[in-house]
């Protein structure tokens, strides 16, 4: 199994690659007719929740791909040998494939960047492996968390159970993912300058506890629809603040003629 060290915070390295001509994104996508589908709507809403609360403020948004439910394809030795995250974000990268091509899957030795984060949502069929609890036969490929851990060696790892509704998060440390204690269900992230951890609170019309981004302020970062709402909110405060004002001004001028002064 080769070793593919990279990281975010410097320029790509130049790997060893076989001699042969690697396969590309487009030889490498992650539809197939053959895989079952999601297992639930959960792992629908919650990525999709990550994905619009996530807005690292240091990066700008041309530079962040976020993907849900996306082959990634980590070893050029094994070039057919991929794993599906839930939900990973890879930072300083374009946001679309080539600058216009919205990704068919994620190729390491084409992009050079590791994800800075993943995040496996728990069931009952993958929990074993996402957790690194299972051994394989050293001719099968390995399992997520040693692709994670050891091979891509990416900096967090985020695994979620929304039945027991724990969250753990793991970060690379010192050649192998270490467990962060959590305040209060949360966690800071200062590569990024954004935190995550658990909400409550009311998402696609359904109240649970869902994992969601928020700021150096610890302020949950507002979906596109709640950031609407908040501006359709200041916008008929400062209507009726406007309103006031106005009657306001005409109880004043009505006294003022009352004692016969014409008001300005």
């Amino acid at each position: 199994m080769s070793t593919i060290l990279l990281t975010q915070w410097h320029p790509p390295l130049d790997l060893p690659l076989t001699s042969e001509p690697l396969p590309t994104m487009y030889d490498l996508p992650s539809e197939d007719p053959e895989e079952p589908g999601l297992p639930d709507e959960f792992h629908y809403y919650q990525p999709q929740l990550l994905r619009e609360t996530f807005c690292p403020p240091i990066y700008p948004a041309e530079q962040i791909c976020v993907a849900t439910d996306l082959n990634l394809y980590y070893d050029p030795q094994h070039p057919t040998w991929y794993k599906r995250p839930d939900w990973f974000a890879i930072l300083g990268i374009p946001r679309f494939y080539e600058g216009h091509e919205l990704r068919y899957s994620y190729v390491i030795w084409q992009e050079r960047v590791i994800p800075f984060l993943v995040v496996e949502l728990l069931s009952e069929g993958t929990e074993a492996e996402d957790l690194g609890q299972t051994v394989r036969d050293i001719k099968q490929p390995p399992t997520k968390w040693q692709v994670y851990e050891q091979l891509l060696q990416i900096p967090y790892y985020l695994v979620f159970s929304r039945h027991s509704e724990e969250l753990r998060v793991f970060q690379w440390q010192g050649g192998r993912y270490q467990r962060l204690t959590l305040s209060e269900g949360k966690v800071w992230l200062p590569e990024i300058q954004l935190g995550i951890g658990l909400w409550y609170g009311d998402y696609q019309g359904l109240k649970r506890l869902w994992l969601r981004w928020y700021d150096a302020q610890h302020h949950w970062i507002p979906t596109p629809l709640e950031q609407l709402e908040q501006e359709r909110q200041q916008a008929e405060q400062e209507r009726q603040r406007a309103e006031q004002e106005h009657q306001r001004a005409e109880r004043l001028a009505a006294q003022l003629k009352a004692l016969g002064i014409e008001p300005q």
